[in-house]
């Protein structure tokens, strides 16, 4: 084998610790291991009939072949009335693309936009991939703490603060994966006035849990709040949350047309079009009726409300009530504090998933220590169960 190392750009980054720890806790199943899964983001709800009809006709259509690069004109053109229906935002076509999943999306946006030297504002806690993706496109995260003190969000100051010349992306994520909070018109607004000051910043807005939003306020990007910022907004979104496919691999992004032209440009030279299946299923997904997104939020309101309290209880666990997603972000520096079997969130997760059979993902992963993320989107007695495991731990 040749002795020369692999690339540069592989050595900057890190694997996904969401994956890493699924990957472990099925490994442990397949040893017979009792274990629960509250690592992994997915609904437990199966993707709606109707969804799975379109996707069995376009087989037998024979809508098996390549399609635009950037997506079929039918789903480009459901995507365009979505946002008009569910946001109040108008695109055409030519500012739409469709990618290989939501995180194809963002993917192919820092690519597209950024270059050694540029600086990418990064809230923490962030979704584990932002950091990564902005180091393969040879630019800087620049993470911006939010600790629970302030609801995991930043505040307008603290973004002033991070500005410089060289920043060229903010990504900003709400509802928050891990932490589920979701800024407030108010909040988003006193962010865009800091924004409209510097007109060479681009915003990612990660729209991905917008239909979990629990607070009874209805959802709202920073365009909605601040139109003047929709010239240098990126839009990312996709089916896979909402919908519950995961596995179908649809996402999307809406933004500035040029832009937009660039990401597919490079997406014609990575993976081509979506699958063409998967993209007639998501088209049924979004012009097809959202009661099977109602009775998901509502059963996700219901376990929200149970794991909060369960864990609040907990000696040593300080937990905020998300705003939205289907992600509890506890502190558990209470807990590593005294049990000397653990000395960070790191060591706590594992400890967990060997000795309690409960996968949750440590917060240093999302830029937070002392931290665990649990998902309850997942059966409601069995959420409970691997909430038994944890006071058992916590307690004993």
């Amino acid at each position: 084998m040749p002795t020369r190392p692999f690339a540069r750009r592989t050595q900057k980054i890190s694997p996904s610790q969401t994956l890493s720890i699924s990957a472990l806790s099925n490994r442990l199943r397949a040893e017979g291991k009792d274990v629960i899964n509250l690592a992994v983001g997915q609904p437990d709800f199966p993707t709606p009939e109707h969804v799975k009809d379109a996707a069995a006709r376009a087989m037998r259509d024979n809508k098996t072949g390549y399609t635009a690069v950037d997506g079929t004109a039918e789903l480009k053109q459901a995507i365009v009335g979505k946002l008009k229906h569910d946001n109040d935002l108008d695109y055409t076509s030519e500012q739409i693309i469709v990618s290989c999943g939501a995180k194809h999306s963002l993917y192919n946006l820092c690519q597209a936009l950024l270059d050694e030297g540029d600086e990418v504002l990064t809230p923490a806690p962030f979704w584990i991939s932002y950091p990564e993706m902005i180091k393969l496109a040879d630019a800087e995260p620049v993470i911006i703490a939010a600790d629970r003190a302030q609801n995991y969000k930043i505040t307008a100051p603290q973004l002033r603060r991070h500005i410089n010349e060289n920043t060229r992306l903010l990504m900003l994520n709400s509802p928050n994966n891990p932490s589920g909070m979701s800024y407030s018109r108010d909040e988003l607004a006193a962010l865009a006035e800091v924004l409209l000051q510097h007109p060479n910043v681009y915003i990612c807005s990660d729209d991905i849990y917008e239909h979990f939003v629990f607070t009874g306020e209805p959802f709202a990007n920073i365009v909605n709040v601040c139109p003047e910022l929709y010239a240098r907004t990126i839009v990312i979104n996709g089916v896979s949350k909402a919908y519950s496919m995961t596995g179908w691999r649809i996402g999307y992004a809406a933004g500035p047309e040029k832009l937009i032209a660039v990401m597919k440009k490079i997406q014609s030279q990575s993976t081509s079009n979506p699958c063409s299946i998967s993209q007639e299923a998501a088209r049924a997904a979004m012009e097809g009726p959202l009661d099977f997104v109602v009775n998901m939020r509502e059963t996700f309101t219901t376990r929200r409300a149970y794991a909060c309290d369960a864990l609040q209880k907990m000696d040593g666990v300080e937990a905020l009530e998300p705003d939205g997603s289907f992600y509890i972000f506890p502190d558990f520096s209470g807990v590593i504090e005294r049990h000397p079997e653990v000395n960070d969130d790191l060591e706590l997760a594992e400890y967990l998933l060997m000795k309690h059979h409960v996968a949750t993902v440590p917060g240093i992963a999302f830029g937070m220590a002392n931290h665990l993320r649990f998902s309850f989107a997942t059966e409601t007695e069995t959420l409970k169960r691997a909430i038994d495991r944890v006071g058992e731990m916590v307690g004993g």
